[in-house]
């Protein structure tokens, strides 16, 4: 087959006329290269959403789902990882094998093979699809984006193609849906074909997999097959591409190119994002009050409202934020630009260990660090994706949004031009502390060369409104149901910390109450409300600080001591390594103004905490505790979601304990240096 033109022997009269019914098994392998759009035919086919994408490798684990054909009958369609050859010793091509050959447990040999080529880069895709047709299992070629390679000047007759290749060819675009009608009609006649002898000329060497396939060959096969097939008048097409990567990929423009992208990006995370903010929390607070007002006072009450409603509350507030990521990192994705970004920002990554591919779960785990563990599966090499996974959790995340603030509104609460650079500060300081410990980790406990980057730079494209927004909800359902769910059970688990046990009001709240009933008899109704507000604070503060929870704050805070924290804030540590952001309601209400008033009236809680003293009269939050909390937190792991996917993604507890430990003595080292930098400062 390879070195001439001509068509594989008995392939010649195979069409789609010919093709003779038999009933066989209802499994169909979707096999390509990587970025030519096999992931979003899968999508169209089968109505399933998954990630798609232009990043070489970007569907690691094998995806299924259902479609019914022309007669109602339905087949399975099995979406393989984007690969360029299956011969190789890949994980990806390993489990492509696999499946095309029927050896994978629990599956059969598929009825038939889709093999999606790109059509504005035929001749590189046919290096693959030479493989597969000579494995003798039935072959569809789709030439997919048909509609760009029109764009770019490209013409191919598929008929000569399907001749050369010795199976149907189909032009489709998976993207707007061309062509989708007629590969239905093509698969339904496919797997009822007759099993015919599908011999093909066999080559002399690199024998892998059954079938010899020397590359030479395969490649000056392609090269005559798509001359053969091809016209075209893409030159300008290409010289302008150039231009635009010219500046894209530039060592230094480039990289400033790229900021200057993500500075829009999270200008619009956090500008778009504050409406809907408001919203749920408006929201969840309405749900809060609405089943309060339903269930009598007491345990139980406080458990759904508090524990439950207020746990999710708690999550789900960040998911408009994480929502507007994704979807402007799909748009981005989706026009080509990503694979530009990976490619410039490698030459920077490389000299700690880094690879390049770790950039986009970089990217994703300023959202959340749940998702971003979940994307280093397109790190192909181990080493390299543990030191990633290890790592990832040190940049800023939403859930450190509410302490930033916090600290920021403590500090320069009326000074907004020295809080913006606090922010950022606590952002880079993410940046560079994933730097350092990756080239710590890469030069000790996992040694190793990082390997060149091997990248394709699609073409341009103008991006799917529709596929950005399906990406979005599915990275959205992630985020609820990995984060949310795992956040609600450590929400309960903390209101029983926080609650028991139980103990008898303070003297002076008994003191309060009977005052209070004198105001309420006398007629002064506002005196008594605002009385009441005071007691039910003291109330509170008194249980927190006598509940489990409150011992424990008492039993760590010789450790904080050093960091300049006091129980209080002990209570608030212990809490949120849980979830980062639940100090923020520990706090509020150890300090006596509740986290109603906080949320509410954001001035009061800040007031307040300014106002709040050591026993020697000294401040609490001086600015060298703040300093301290900041630093802490921005390097502190403390979301045991995280610590969930982590375990998940290495295979091993062993790693997740590893990180917690790093994380957590790195935090309390560089506060505790703040801590006591600051303060000689500041003395």
């Amino acid at each position: 087959m390879p070195g001439t033109a001509t068509p594989p022997e008995n392939h010649s009269d195979v069409s789609l006329q010919v093709l003779q019914p038999v009933r066989r098994e209802n499994v169909v392998a979707l096999v390509g290269n990587p970025n030519a759009g096999k992931t979003t035919l899968f999508n169209r086919l089968t109505g399933l959403r998954a990630k798609t994408g232009n990043f070489p490798g970007i569907t690691i684990e094998k995806t299924e789902g259902s479609m019914d054909l022309m007669d109602g009958h339905r087949v399975n369609i099995v979406d393989l990882p984007g690969l360029y050859s299956i011969a190789g010793a890949t994980d990806e091509e390993r489990i492509s094998r696999d499946v095309i050959l029927g050896q994978t447990p629990g599956m059969a040999k598929p009825a038939a093979v889709v093999v999606v080529l790109d059509a504005t880069n035929l001749e590189r895709n046919l290096f693959l699809i030479s493989q597969v047709i000579e494995l003798k299992v039935p072959t569809i070629a789709v030439l997919n984006m048909i509609d760009l390679s029109r764009r770019d000047g490209l013409k191919i007759d598929a008929d000569k193609l399907a001749s050369e290749l010795g199976c149907p060819v189909v032009p489709v675009s998976a993207r707007t849906g061309e062509g989708i009608e007629q590969l239905k009609q093509v698969l339904h006649l496919s797997i009822h074909q007759k099993e015919t002898d599908r011999a093909v000329p066999h080559l002399l060497h690199d024998t892998c997999a059954g079938c010899s396939c020397p590359y030479k060959g395969r490649y000056d096969w392609a090269e005559k097959v798509t001359e053969a097939c091809l016209e075209s008048s893409r030159v300008a097409v290409g010289r302008k591409t150039d231009r635009i990567d010219r500046i894209l990929t530039h060592p230094v423009a480039g990289i400033f190119g790229f900021f200057a992208i993500m500075v829009g990006v999270f200008y619009l995370i956090f500008s778009l994002a504050s409406v809907p903010m408001d919203m749920v929390d408006a929201g969840f607070g309405w749900a809060q009050e609405f089943v309060g007002s339903y269930i009598p006072e007491g345990h139980l009450n406080s458990l759904i409202v508090d524990g439950v409603i207020g746990g999710i509350g708690g999550v789900i507030i960040f998911l408009p934020q994480i929502c507007i990521l994704f979807f402007c990192l799909s748009l981005l994705e989706d026009t080509g630009y990503l694979s530009r970004a990976v490619f410039v920002m490698d030459r920077l990554m490389r000299h700690v260990g880094l690879p390049g591919k770790a950039f986009i779960p970089m990217l994703s785990a300023h959202a959340c660090a749940i998702p971003g563990l979940m994307a280093t599966r397109g790190i192909e090499d181990k080493r390299d994706r543990l030191v990633t996974i290890l790592t990832l959790p040190l940049l800023t995340c939403s859930a450190r949004l509410p302490v930033y603030a916090m600290v920021t509104a403590l500090l320069f609460g009326d000074e907004p031009a020295k809080a913006s650079l606090l922010f950022t500060g606590a952002y880079s300081l993410g940046i560079i502390a994933v730097l350092v410990c990756a080239f710590i980790f890469k030069k000790t406990i996992l040694p190793g060369q990082t390997k060149p980057l091997v990248l394709e730079l699609p073409s341009y494209k103008i991006p799917s409104l529709r596929t950005a927004l399906l990406i979005t909800y599915d990275r959205a359902m992630i985020f609820v149901k990995k984060a949310g769910t795992i956040i609600l059970l450590i929400s309960i688990a903390l209101w029983v910390l926080a609650t028991f046990p139980t103990v008898e009001p303070p003297a002076d709240v008994v003191q309060m109450r009977q005052q209070i009933d004198q105001l309420q008899t006398a007629g002064q109704t506002e005196e008594a409300d605002a009385l009441e507000y005071k007691a039910n604070v003291r109330e509170s503060e008194h249980a927190l600080e006598n509940s489990y929870a409150g011992m424990a704050g008492k039993l760590i805070e010789p450790i904080v001591k050093p960091l300049g924290f006091n129980w209080q804030i002990g209570v608030g540590v212990v809490t949120s390594f849980a979830a980062r952001e639940v100090i923020v309601s520990t706090i509020a209400v150890v300090y006596g103004v509740g986290e109603d008033v906080a949320e509410e009236n954001p001035d009061a809680f800040i007031d307040r905490l300014r106002e709040a003293r050591k026993p020697d009269g000294e401040l609490l939050f001086s600015t060298a505790t703040c300093f301290s909390l900041l630093v802490f937190y921005v390097l502190a792991m403390q979301c045991l979601p995280t610590q969930a996917v982590t375990r998940r993604e290495t295979g091993s507890w062993k790693w997740a304990m590893f990180q917690l430990g790093y994380m957590t003595v790195l935090a309390y080292s560089a506060s505790f240096v703040t801590y006591q930098v600051v303060s000689l400062i500041t003395a």
